[in-house]
């Protein structure tokens, strides 16, 4: 009697232990790929909203839950079973320093978190929100930002008035991609 009693407890503990993992693998069998064609540079993908649409129920349906919170420079994907609390949880760091046409500081980090949310909980479900485009992707280089004219030429006013040096200046414009008329008045110093 007290081997059953044993047995059984021993069960329920492994029972439990992988009460996540199939919850989750029940889920991914029942989720259907989600592709709304909401169109990016370049490729075409599913909104959070049209993702969570399709989702939510299924992840209820099998007693899971999920948060996205963030932490300093990073997006926390935690993923967990609502019965037993167990959890799977990712880091996925937002990108920094990064510019987009027309967007001011902020709407670049709205944007970010927004792009990183949505691939991160996709990875984490192991689920397909997009039209895999990655491979047939050219690789280009990342491009500096440019330097207005106004900023080039008041370093160019602080080398002349000896408040900058020549070395100086160009390790800082170093970061900065410049025009041929500025590459002309650099080589002139």
């Amino acid at each position: 009697m007290i081997n059953e009693k044993k047995e059984t407890f021993e069960t329920i503990l492994e029972n439990r232990k992988q009460s996540i993992y199939k919850s989750l693998a029940n889920f991914q069998q029942e989720c259907p790929t989600i592709h709304k064609a909401t169109k990016g540079y370049g490729y075409t993908y599913s909104d959070l909203p049209t993702i969570f649409k399709v989702i939510n129920p299924l992840l209820q349906k099998n007693g899971l839950g999920f948060t996205q919170l963030i932490e300093g420079q990073c997006i926390v994907t935690t993923l967990f079973h609502i019965e037993t609390g167990q959890t799977i949880t990712s880091k996925t760091d937002i990108p920094q320093d990064v510019l987009l046409k027309g967007m001011n500081d902020f709407q670049v980090l709205g944007s970010a978190v927004t792009y990183i949310r949505r691939y991160a909980l996709s990875s984490m479900l192991g689920i397909v929100t997009d039209k895999d485009n990655d491979a047939s992707g050219e690789q280009l280089p990342k491009k500096k930002p440019t330097i207005s004219n106004n900023r080039f030429e008041a370093g160019l006013k602080k080398v002349a008035n000896g408040e900058l040096s020549k070395e100086g200046l160009c390790n800082f414009l170093k970061g900065f991609e410049l025009s041929e008329v500025q590459e002309a008045s650099l080589k002139l110093l």
